[in-house]
């Protein structure tokens, strides 16, 4: 199986001194990834580190599908997320049904 992953960061609005459910639009936000997970757009996701990174699994073929997709996001609207990394991952071990490495 082959999915991308993708990076997203705090923008330039993002508020430093507010949790991450306590910025503008969280709810609006929150609705919107959730419908990409319904979609199957998103197979994993959530914050890594100390928090100013989300790291995402997404079914795309591209990043132009990538950015189309997280264009209607209200926090990528109002300049809270960016998109700033996106990798091919291709799944050897896991979940997926594949075969351990050497097997």
């Amino acid at each position: 199986m082959n999915y991308l992953a993708v990076t997203r960061e705090h923008g330039p609005a993002w508020d430093r001194s507010r949790p991450m459910r306590e910025q503008d639009k969280w709810s609006e936000h929150a609705a919107f990834m959730e419908a990409l997970v319904d979609d199957g757009f998103i197979v994993l996701g959530g914050p890594i580190g100390d928090g100013t990174r989300t790291l995402l699994i997404v079914d795309a073929l591209d990043r132009g599908a990538v950015d189309a997709r997280f264009a209607d996001d209200p926090w990528t609207e109002l300049g809270l997320l960016r998109v700033a990394n996106v990798e091919r991952w291709e799944v050897l071990l896991g979940a997926d049904g594949t075969a351990p490495l050497g097997g």
